[in-house]
């Protein structure tokens, strides 16, 4: 049964004006790093400003969040991070819910392999296509629905929902990182990337890692008198392989239905400056995934002891051995506490919400990290919720459903209404 507030909050969801706000969200190529991504930042803060929250926007100190011990890491050249958060003004004792969603969208990669332009958001009856659809457009346009519903409908909350919409997701989580470094926090928090209609409530963790492997240069008509880089970089490849074959070994419960779940992936390999030389320098970079409750300290040492061990097997390498560096994003596991209440109010509100016949969504893990390491890191309870299908992601054929869109609008109204209460309801997660 729904409270008469709660059946007005839904009531008030305009799903023209969500569609709407998904097209132009896209419209706006908000890559890690560019000027679009502040620019997407600027203007979610007039929106937030005209739903009548207390709006927080701030130029965020690049050097100094680089310089602290716990920095996630970052990837993509950057000259400025802005934090934005929006709260309502309203409310009293009860708890604050973080609504959170990363504005930031990987490159397009290919242009050819798009239909059109990725960031031309195109409709095919109910589905949108574009770069961030899923990824997580649909998410903020979720998020910026349920603040207009509630507020549409008038209803005074006995707490407060923040919107935490952060930069810089894809490449470490320095929006997160310092919208938390400046002391935004909450009693819960939902993130609503994409999940498949599923509640995830873990993720394992991701480290970028750098392997410089030597050789010896001569010239290519005397190969014999050099060392290629490239053979010798093969015996280290086969010891990855084997490293994430024994890191896979009794995962996680959350993640047994994923063929890996902790990914060892090596991404890139440049090696040699000229055709008719014998390279002297291979680097390798990839991601070594981390166990849900790994320390990443543990995690590298593992990686940094298979290369090592390789090294000391092999002639070449053991008088020259390969050395291991971590540049780029360092995501930590992370989870919600087994047991919490967020999950059950967020399950039961999508049940409502929807009228599912398939009852509450399960609730599982995901193989790659997110921002949710760091919220729930900081002691706040998080799980991600959200519209569209991670499978689809960073991929040219990125889409959402409009319909499950409106089905996390709707969802995300009763779990802020459940969660911080209004006058006439008071909140149920118990902080």
């Amino acid at each position: 049964m729904l409270s008469d507030a709660e059946a007005a909050a839904l009531a008030a969801i305009d799903e023209e004006a969500l569609g709407r706000t998904l097209l132009e969200l896209i419209a706006v190529p908000s890559v890690t790093g560019s000027a679009a991504e502040s620019e997407l930042q600027h203007r979610l803060a007039g929106r937030l400003e005209r739903l009548g929250l207390d709006v927080d926007l701030w130029s965020m100190d690049v050097p100094a969040l680089r310089a602290h011990p716990d920095f996630p890491g970052l990837e993509a050249p950057r000259e400025e991070a802005w934090g934005l958060v929006g709260t309502t003004p309203d409310g009293g004792d009860g708890p604050t819910l973080v609504l959170q969603g990363h504005v930031d969208v990987v490159p397009p990669g290919d242009l050819a392999a798009w239909e059109g332009d990725p960031f031309v958001p195109r409709v095919t009856g109910d589905v949108v296509h574009g770069r961030g659809a899923c990824d997580m457009k649909a998410g903020l346009a979720a998020h910026l629905a349920a603040l207009t519903a509630i507020r549409a409908a008038g209803i005074r909350l006995r707490g407060r929902v923040a919107a935490h919409f952060v930069v810089g997701e894809e490449d470490g989580g320095i929006g997160a990182f310092g919208t938390l470094r400046r002391g935004h926090r909450g009693d819960a928090c939902v993130i609503a990337e994409p999940t498949a209609r599923t509640l995830i409530t873990a993720n394992a963790g991701a480290l970028t890692f750098r392997i410089a492997v030597p050789g010896k240069a001569a010239h290519g008509s005397a190969r014999e008198q050099g060392v290629s880089a490239i053979d010798a970089y093969l015996p280290l490849h086969r010891a990855l392989a084997a490293l994430e074959a024994e890191r896979n070994r009794d995962p996680s419960p959350l993640l047994a239905e994923y063929p890996i779940p902790y990914g060892l992936s090596v991404g890139t390999l440049r090696a040699g400056d000229w055709a008719s030389s014998v390279p002297d320098l291979l680097v390798a970079e990839g991601r070594l995934g981390v166990r849900i409750g790994e320390d990443p300290a543990d995690a590298r040492a593992d990686l940094e002891r298979c290369v090592a061990e390789a090294c000391s097997a092999d002639p070449w390498l053991r008088a020259h051995p390969a050395t291991v560096t971590w540049p780029g994003g360092q995501f930590a596991s992370g989870r919600l506490p087994a047991g919490h209440p967020l999950a059950d109010v967020v399950g039961a509100a999508y049940a409502d919400a929807t009228g599912s016949t398939r009852g509450r969504p399960r609730q599982r893990g995901a193989t790659y990290g997110s921002d949710l390491r760091l919220y729930a890191g900081a002691g706040i309870p998080t799980l991600q919720y959200g519209p569209g299908d991670i499978a689809v992601a960073h991929s040219e054929r990125e889409h959402v459903s409009l319909r499950e869109v409106v089905e996390a609008a709707r969802t995300l109204v009763l779990t802020v209404l459940r969660t911080v209460g209004t006058t006439e309801r008071r909140g149920k997660l118990g902080v």
